[in-house]
C-alpha cells in the first residue's frame, strides 16, 4: 500500500497563527527521529544505536515488539525512515518532505510505502483505510507537537539538527 498526504504548517492568511520557519520545522522533524517518545505516546523505549551526521540506526520497543530502523536525513529537505523486513514485520518506508511553494508557505508531505500491492480483498481494503486514517492522524499530531515546541521557543536554534 502506498499512501501520501500533505499537512500545511503555516497559514499565511491568518496573522493570528505564529509562522514557523523552515529551520524550526526541520529541527522538529529531526527531533521526531531522535526522540520519538515525544511524538509517539505508546512507544515504550527508543535507542539510537549508531549515528552519523546524515543517518541513525534505531531500536524501538512497543511492549514485546522490537523494531529496528534506519533514519536518513537530507538537511532541511526530508527525513526518510526505512524499516527492513524483520520477523513478522514486512519492509516499509516513510518519508517526510518539506515543501515550500512560496516563502514561508510550508507543508510536509508524508509518503508511506509497505511495498505490497493494493488488494481487491474487502477486509484488506478496510484495513488499509484504517491505516491511512491512523497515519494521517499521527502526522497531524506530529505537526501539532512541532508547532507547540516552536511556539515555546524549543526549536529556536540551540537544538542541533
Amino acid at each position: 500500500m502506498k499512501f501520501e498526504h500533505l499537512v500545511a504548517i503555516n497559514d499565511l492568511s491568518n496573522p493570528a497563527i505564529p509562522v514557523i520557519s523552515r529551520a524550526e520545522l526541520w529541527r522538529g522533524l529531526v527531533l521526531r527521529a531522535e526522540m520519538p517518545k515525544l511524538f509517539i505516546p505508546y512507544l515504550d523505549d527508543a535507542l539510537i544505536e549508531d549515528r552519523t551526521e546524515v543517518s541513525m540506526q534505531r531500536r524501538l520497543r512497543y511492549g514485546e515488539l522490537v523494531v529496528s530502523d534506519t533514519v536518513t536525513l537530507t538537511h532541511q529537505q526530508h527525513v526518510h525512515y526505512d524499516v527492513p523486513a524483520q520477523g513478522e514485520i514486512p519492509p516499509s518506508t516513510m518519508r517526510m518532505t518539506i515543501e515550500e511553494p512560496q516563502p514561508l508557505a510550508l507543508f510536509v508531505r508524508f509518503v508511506y510505502d509497505d511495498h505490497l500491492p493494493d488488494s481487491d480483498d474487502a477486509e484488506q481494503k478496510m484495513m488499509n483505510d484504517y491505516r491511512r486514517s491512523a497515519y494521517q492522524a499521527a502526522d497531524v499530531d506530529t505537526v501539532s507537537q512541532i508547532r507547540q515546541l516552536a511556539e515555546s521557543g524549543q526549536l529556536d536554534g540551540h537544538f542541533n539538527g
